[in-house]
């Protein structure tokens, strides 16, 4: 079998990753899915796609990954996941996704490149996780895999970029275009991957249940 050549790129692997999650919390989590699933029946699911996009993350093979948890660390699910996974836990601050997300690069950011990414997208995959590090690796200020709704499901920076961050209309279908049009008035050069769809909303449950029989995703879930 072939080696992927990303696997054995050591540039690759300076490239860190921070995965955003809410705690699965009845009431707390995936809020605009209780009323197809419940309070529980969404925390169950925000427990799975918590530890899918980790396990994405720790099998793209890159830099070191860490879990950043809202509303703290210390809910059981995070301290399994710590113990069970090794990854480094971080508390979110308060203050809109703007200013978590900024937190994140700004910790990560100063040395070494940062893909930030949260746990809404299962059509996510290593490999795309390692396109994105090649983007940044090659020169691009950022890179962004925008959201099938108008957001994005990852952004990474080789800096903190502030600008892309303060004052965005969050989850609306102008996230995308209000963070382009920041980028390109920075003058940042912003590569944009393929479009991915993420899970938000009770009309995107047939497609997640239909994604889980694909074997692409068995292979994150594992």
């Amino acid at each position: 079998m072939a080696t992927d050549p990303d696997h054995s790129d050591v540039h690759l692997r300076s490239v860190q990753i921070a995965v955003l999650a809410k705690a699965p919390v009845p009431g707390l989590a995936k809020t605009r899915l209780i009323p197809a699933l419940g309070e529980a029946g969404a925390a169950r699911l925000q427990r799975q796609l918590t530890r899918s996009a980790l396990a994405c993350a720790q099998q793209a093979q890159l830099g070191p990954v860490a879990l950043w948890c809202a509303p703290d660390t210390q809910h059981r699910f995070f301290r399994a996941l710590r113990l069970r996974s090794a990854v480094n836990c971080l508390e979110q601050p308060e203050g809109d996704l703007g200013a978590r997300m900024l937190a994140a690069f700004e910790q990560h950011c100063q040395q070494a490149p940062l893909l930030l990414i949260g746990t809404d997208c299962p059509a996510l995959t290593p490999s795309h996780l390692r396109a994105a590090a090649r983007a940044l690796i090659d020169g691009e200020d950022a890179v962004i895999y925008p959201a099938e709704d108008g957001g994005y499901v990852l952004i990474g920076l080789r800096r903190p970029e502030p600008a892309l961050f303060a004052g965005v209309s969050w989850s609306t279908t102008e996230v995308m275009a209000e963070t382009r049009a920041r980028a390109n008035a920075r003058g940042l050069r912003l590569r944009e991957l393929e479009t991915l769809w993420d899970v938000d909303v009770p009309a995107d449950l047939a497609r997640l249940h239909a994604s889980q029989r694909e074997p692409q995703v068995k292979e994150i879930h594992a």
